[in-house]
């Protein structure tokens, strides 16, 4: 199994396995056909403050790193991406909005599901 991440603006591909959607908002323009999500857990996503806060300031990124990562350790709906990810039998791509993918809330997500914050 390999758990990835993928903008939503990039096409979905057989790679992909399950695609999994964690962001709060849907992403802009893109239809629920060409996004083929399998899962959207809005509630994984960063605050709304924490997230306005953030504004994808690259500046901001480590602070936004840490206080996400605390969000991540409280947050409920953990348990429901786990299962999910425990349960598929193959790749399991985390889908993101954001241009900068260094910088997104997917990437934090994903190193911390790595146990990497």
């Amino acid at each position: 199994m390999k758990l990835q991440i993928k903008r939503a603006y990039e096409k979905a591909t057989e790679d992909d396995g399950i695609r999994i959607l964690v962001d709060r908002i849907w992403p802009r323009g893109v239809s629920k056909e060409k996004a083929a999500i399998d899962h959207w857990i809005k509630d994984i996503a960063p605050t709304a403050e924490l997230r306005k806060w953030y504004g994808h300031d690259p500046e901001k990124y480590q602070e936004f790193r840490e206080r996400y990562c605390k969000e991540l350790d409280e947050n409920p709906h953990v348990g429901e991406l786990m299962d999910i990810i425990s349960e598929s039998h193959g790749n399991v791509t985390l889908v993101f909005a954001a241009k900068d993918e260094e910088h997104s809330n997917a990437k934090v997500l994903l190193d911390w599901l790595g146990s990497k914050c």
